[in-house]
């Protein structure tokens, strides 16, 4: 989710850097105030919908029928589940713990940790980038200039090297100069 969900990109970035007990502790941003009122537009249309199909809902769940009651309870679930999982994107935090050779990244959600792994690194310094593109780049194939704006350019990836050998993904970007940026902030602890 890092082309979603930023991490800060300079230790002056105020409550989203701490450091404390020679621990580097990075937490995401949360997503722009304009994603609020996208929410908020999405909370009135389901509610309004819900409020439209409330009684030929009950109506059918009411009938003997097994298929019309699944459907009935299939479509309040929705209903209901669909607000709480957009609600849960607002309120993710990714955070990123750095210490010597030490990773931990961290997931959390209200607050609450839900995911969370610590990783030994191969060195202080063990982290690099790549490129990632998950399709050919037909408008750059093609070297069209009228299509310059339409091309694929896919986005970087973040690795840290684990003293096992393998990697683990620490974040995303689609600009690399962040990317550095943060890798530099990472490799300093």
């Amino acid at each position: 989710m890092g082309l979603l969900f930023v991490l800060p990109v300079s230790l002056e970035e105020g409550d989203r850097v701490e450091v404390r007990e020679k621990t580097l502790i990075l937490k995401s941003y949360g997503l722009p105030m304009i994603f609020w009122s996208y929410l908020s537009g999405i909370f009135i249309i389901v509610f309004a919908m819900g409020l439209a199909i409330k009684d030929p809902l009950l109506r059918l769940y009411h009938t003997q029928d097994i298929i019309n009651k699944m459907l009935a309870l299939s479509c309040g679930f929705v209903l209901t589940a669909l607000p709480l999982a957009l609600l849960l994107f607002f309120f993710y935090e990714k955070r990123i713990h750095k210490k010597n050779d030490e990773l931990t990244l961290e997931k959390k959600l209200f607050g609450i940790t839900f995911w969370k792994t610590k990783k030994k690194l191969e060195s202080k310094e063990a982290l690099e980038i790549g490129h990632f593109m998950d399709s050919p780049n037909m408008a750059k194939i093609h070297n069209d200039p009228d299509l310059r704006g339409f091309q694929n350019k896919g986005y970087f990836e973040l690795f840290a090297k684990l003293k096992d050998g393998k990697s683990i993904l620490v974040d995303r970007s689609s600009r690399k100069a962040d990317l550095k940026k943060l890798q530099e902030i990472l490799k300093v602890y």
